[in-house]
């Protein structure tokens, strides 16, 4: 497992948004001082993977996840493993009642090329690839399908917390091994050896079962199949011999077959000659259709005489002149005749309109003549009343009071309105006036009513007028269309006689439609004389064609009861020549069937001696068939028994492997109740431990020291000083820390090794308190990771705020604190 990136926000001491990119750090430190947060960086990441922390005590420290007054916290870690990229996220909440509970888990497999600068962009969970958890109960099996590392074997592989470096170099033998217990897993034989007591029950059930199986398979005997084997030969016996007797069966039913075929195609032929005889009333027809003939000629020279005689008639009618035209003459002289008589009327009426008119001419001119006398009348009233208020201009004044209102003349209030004086001249100059004014009205009402009744009759005569014009016009126009008339008498004889040939047009059209009438019928009648006799040849050439093939003599075509006479009596002939033929092929056929029997009952004797019963009723095919059908039910039969006899051979090795397996499982369930089982797994995990360790350590050590062990105890070969044997409590503090990190690293990879899931390991964190050693010390410490780092097959981190040893680190992640959050910072490559 290598972290690429780490987000976390509301997470312990980082209360804000945080986030740490590992992109290319091979080689990191987190630096910074005593509870700034560096191992909190850690705690993040086996957070985000497994939900808990070793430091919190296990699952139950979720608490410490949030940070002082937080609601929620939440890590996000990016990490590969294997060459596939994951992100793991979790996310803790404070209900209201304080309880704090993991609100949401997820593990996603990211696509190839996911570019991790996305994340800044508030992605949700789903928008990160494939979902493999999405609940926390599901993320266990999920990461550890992901890492390859349960928890407890990830932080003593990948992440070794600080305080337990040195823990398992010094440890207790006994304590060591309850160690190794614990990281390999070693309870996992206790389910082994329940298995295999279960896998021993198991075995002798099945056993139980194979040999009830066995008893069942009794009759599989070898006897048995060979009795069969000794049936299916003698099916293919009679196979064989039933396809050898087919041939002379099928030659004997092929000349049955032809024998009868001649006789059929013989009855074929007297069916066909026997059936030519004369139709009834063949000799009739011919006779028929030349009388139709007759009839359909002499029909159309009817037509043609009536045609002709219409068309005469057209003629003159063509001749007499046109019936509209004299019709349209007579017409004018009608109306001529009534335009004379009204010419008075016209006349008359123009007169009495003139008359009307003058008179309401002078009406109107004498009350114009009085509007005028009136108007000049009125006009010397007015001069009157104003002569009068000049002479009297109180009583003027007098008219203009209003009692309430202003006086024109001193501005005061008018009281009440003075009476006029009696006698005065402006009182009797209005009044004159007023009956002047009404005078006037009258007289102009007057003169208007006149002059409208005037135009009005003036519009009356010239109505009259043009009425009286245009008939004058029409009678002029009517004698010139009846100038050149021959008279009334004349017309009404011509049309008379229009009339009449009119009439014998229309006799002469009855004829003639009458007389196409009877041509129709009588080409219907010719046409269906034809045809009956069409019909009849039809019939003729239909039999002669069945019976063609016997060849006929040739049909005169032009006497259709002659055809007949001459075709059925060659027919008649024809039929007494195959009679005889016929009853020669009969023979044969009595004589073929004979045959076809004896062979059939040749090969059913062969069925019979086979103690096969043979088939009734069946051709070479179903011979062959039922011969074949015995052979697939003898060798069904054989094939049964052989394969039950298989089976029982196969039960009977089932039944050994169930016994072996039994005892093997018997054995192993004893082997594994032994005490002794589990102490010789540890010696060899630790042998395996110490190799890899000793390997690691003479790398780190330039070749000096070699790790061993005996009796639980681990001492180190100092080659430097003649291989002398020193145990480990006397090693100084770098070479104490090179001997742990040797056994840190090859527990690492032997539990990789020992893992079912083959995890890869790439990358490992040491959380260790550097500030205990010496300056030569911390020197070989700084140079064994930095070898470390060298090899490049893993990521190493450590964490540190010890300046000498983050100096030499090419990546470091600066983690400062403040009075609300912790901060990370990185710097270097």
């Amino acid at each position: 497992m290598r972290p690429i990136r780490l987000d976390m926000t509301g997470f312990t001491v980082f209360r804000d948004e945080t986030t740490v990119d590992f992109t290319d750090a091979d080689y990191f430190a987190l630096v910074g001082p005593t509870g700034s947060g560096k191992s909190t960086v850690l705690d993040a990441i086996i957070f985000a993977l497994y939900g808990q922390v070793p430091r919190w005590g296990g699952a139950r420290g979720i608490a410490n996840a949030l940070a002082p007054s937080a609601a929620e916290a939440k890590v996000r870690l990016v990490f590969e493993s294997a060459g596939d990229r994951f992100v793991a996220t979790r996310v803790v909440r404070r209900d209201g009642r304080g309880n704090v509970k993991t609100a949401g888990a997820g593990l996603q497999l990211m696509p190839q090329g996911f570019d991790v600068t996305k994340l800044d962009t508030g992605m949700d969970l789903d928008d990160l690839g494939e979902v493999l958890a999405g609940t926390p109960a599901e993320m266990d099996d999920a990461v550890q399908g992901a890492v390859g590392l349960p928890y407890e074997q990830f932080t003593s592989c990948v992440v070794l917390p600080q305080g337990q470096f040195a823990d398992f170099l010094h440890a207790k033998p006994a304590t060591r091994q309850q160690i190794l217990v614990n990281l390999l897993g070693l309870h996992v034989y206790e389910e082994v050896q329940t298995r295999a007591a279960g896998r021993a029950t198991t075995a002798e059930a099945k056993l139980a079962v194979v040999d009830q199986q066995l008893a069942g398979l009794t009759d599989a005997s070898d006897e048995a199949v060979e009795a069969a084997e000794g049936v299916l030969t003698r099916m293919r016996e009679l196979t064989a011999a039933v396809e050898a007797s087919v041939p002379g069966l099928r030659a004997a039913r092929e000349q049955e077959s032809a024998a009868a075929a001649t006789r059929d195609a013989l009855d074929t032929e007297l069916r066909a000659l026997a059936s030519v005889r004369t139709p009834p009333g063949s000799a009739e027809i011919a006779g028929a259709t030349a009388a139709a003939r007759a009839s359909a000629t002499e029909a159309a020279k009817e037509v043609r005489t009536a045609e002709e005689r219409e068309e005469k008639i057209r003629g003159e009618l063509a001749a007499a002149g046109d019936a509209g035209s004299l019709k349209l003459l007579l017409d004018r002289h009608a109306e001529l005749d009534r335009l004379v008589g009204q010419e008075e009327w016209f006349a008359g009426e123009v007169q009495v309109a003139e008359v009307e008119y003058r008179d309401a001419v002078v009406a109107a001119d004498l009350a114009h003549s009085a509007h005028l006398g009136a108007t000049q009348l009125l006009e010397q009233a007015r001069l009157d009343y104003t002569e009068a208020q000049r002479l009297d201009k109180a009583a003027a004044l007098r008219a203009h009071l209003t009692a309430g209102g202003p006086c024109p003349v001193c501005e005061q209030t008018v009281t009440v309105v003075p009476a006029m004086p009696a006698g005065s001249a402006v009182h009797e100059a209005e009044a004159t006036g007023k009956a002047a004014r009404a005078a006037a009205e009258v007289a102009e009402s007057g003169w208007k009513q006149r002059d409208a009744v005037a135009r009005k009759l003036e519009g009356n005569l010239e109505r009259k007028r043009a009425q009286h014009e245009h008939h004058v016009s029409r009678v002029k126009e009517v004698r010139g269309v009846v100038a050149g008339s021959p008279g009334v008498p004349a017309l009404e004889r011509q049309l008379a006689e229009l009339e009449q040939l009119r009439r014998k047009l229309d006799r002469a059209g009855t004829a003639v439609r009458t007389s196409r009438e009877a041509q129709r019928a009588a080409q219907a009648a010719a046409h269906a004389a034809e045809e009956r006799e069409r019909t009849a040849w039809r019939t003729f050439d239909e039999l002669r064609d069945r019976v063609a093939r016997f060849g006929p003599p040739p049909a005169e075509r032009d006497d259709l009861s002659a055809a007949w006479v001459t075709l059925v009596e060659w027919a008649a002939g024809e039929h007494r020549l195959r009679a005889t033929a016929r009853d020669e092929a009969q023979a044969a056929v009595t004589a073929a069937h004979e045959a076809t029997v004896h062979a059939f009952a040749t090969v059913g004797a062969l069925f019979t001696a086979a103690g096969v019963g043979a088939p009734a009723h069946a051709d070479e095919s179903g011979l062959i068939r039922a011969a074949a059908v015995a052979v697939e039910r003898a060798d069904a039969v054989w094939k049964r028994l052989a394969d039950r006899r298989e089976q029982a051979q196969q039960l009977s090795e089932q039944r050994m492997t169930l016994q072996q397996a039994g005892r093997v499982a018997k054995a192993l369930s004893g082997h594994l109740r032994a005490n002794n089982f589990e102490r010789w797994l540890l010696e060899e995990a630790l042998d395996l431990l110490v190799d890899g360790a000793s390997r690691i350590l003479r790398e780190l050590t330039g070749g000096q020291y070699d790790l061993i062990h005996d009796k639980g105890e681990f001492y180190v070969i100092d080659h430097h000083d003649a291989g002398l044997r020193r145990g480990v409590r006397t090693l100084s503090g770098g070479e104490t820390f090179q001997a742990s990190l040797s056994l840190a690293l090859a527990l690492s990879e032997q539990l990789a090794g020992m893992s079912t899931t083959a995890a890869s390991l790439e990358s490992i964190v040491l959380d260790e308190g550097f500030g205990t050693l010496d300056a030569a010390t911390l020197d070989v410490v700084a140079a064994t990771l930095e070898n470390l780092a060298a090899r490049g097959d893993r990521m190493v981190g450590v964490v540190t705020h010890v300046n000498s040893l983050a100096e030499r680190v090419p990546v470091r992640f600066e983690v400062h604190k403040d009075a609300r959050t912790a901060h990370v910072t990185r710097v270097g490559l």
